[in-house]
């Protein structure tokens, strides 16, 4: 499928915000929920990418990964910060919408709606005990298949091969992709034209936290936007140029950034995070 194709598919009238040039969809959890279900029903497919701060970073600083993303559906914010920047610039996002939060509640409309869901990637095993835990919580849930492949599988024709006659196979229609990003978004990228009617949703490390094999933030540090101080916790080695040396500087550009938007005449901040000269 052609990419104006995939980008005409863009859920149309929904209200939207602008974050440092980045279009955001400003939808509650529910509301995207049931788009996905209706459009589902409509026979049409789609792709959700739930914004973090670390995706809005690279959506501004990097422009291959900003074209690949304007083929999204919707594009809703999954981060404190942006919800804290929407605020002040006076633009307010109604609420987060977590991708990990999103996995339990469409997997939840899935199982009322006899619809089915497919797990690709995670952790080895970490997909297999998610679906258990999803069909556990969930009544009725169809799970239409897992699937784990080895790392650096997306440079082997072969195995790539392997992994879309898998997904055209189990015709899920809705597919958890979590391998984080943006590697996520760039197989999304490359298969969703196989399944067109099916959605897909990039949840990053959600498997690990159904699964049990990581322990998810307590609910008030996610409220308070401290979810990231608690995998860093977990992971500092690894997660360390991503939140202190990236996320936090990007961070206070953002909030400056939608605090001068405020100012009568106020002018945005120079440095090296700059919006992009034309939004998506």
């Amino acid at each position: 499928m052609a990419t104006a194709e995939l980008a005409s598919r863009r859920a149309p009238g929904l209200p939207a915000v602008t974050l440092c040039g980045v279009r955001l969809d400003a939808v509650r959890e529910a509301e995207c929920v049931s788009l996905i279900l209706e459009r589902l029903k409509a026979g049409r497919g789609g792709w959700v990418v739930t914004v973090n701060l670390d995706h809005l970073r690279r959506l501004v600083r990097d422009a291959e990964y900003a074209r690949l993303c304007q083929g999204a559906s919707l594009m809703v914010a999954d981060g404190m910060p942006l919800i804290w920047a929407s605020r002040i610039q006076g633009t307010p996002l109604p609420e987060r919408v977590a991708g990990s939060n999103l996995v339990s509640s469409l997997s939840a409309a899935a199982a009322r709606e006899g619809r089915s869901v497919y797990l690709l990637g995670g952790a080895p095993g970490s997909a297999v005990a998610a679906a258990s835990r999803l069909r556990q919580r969930y009544t009725g849930l169809r799970v239409a298949g897992t699937d784990c492949p080895p790392m650096g599988f997306e440079n082997s024709p072969d195995r790539m091969g392997v992994i879309e006659e898998r997904l055209v196979r189990a015709r899920p229609d809705i597919i958890y992709v979590g391998l984080g990003s943006p590697k996520q978004e760039r197989l999304i990228g490359r298969l969703r034209g196989r399944l067109p009617g099916a959605w897909w949703l990039g949840v990053g490390i959600s498997f690990s936290f159904l699964g049990g094999q990581v322990r998810r933030a307590p609910r008030w540090m996610q409220r308070v936007g401290l979810e990231w101080l608690h995998r860093f916790a977990q992971e500092p080695r690894r997660l360390a140029r991503r939140y202190l040396a990236q996320g936090i500087p990007f961070g206070l550009c953002l909030l400056l950034n939608a605090a001068l938007l405020r100012v009568p005449g106020g002018r945005r901040p120079r440095g090296p995070y700059q919006p992009p000269d034309h939004p998506i």
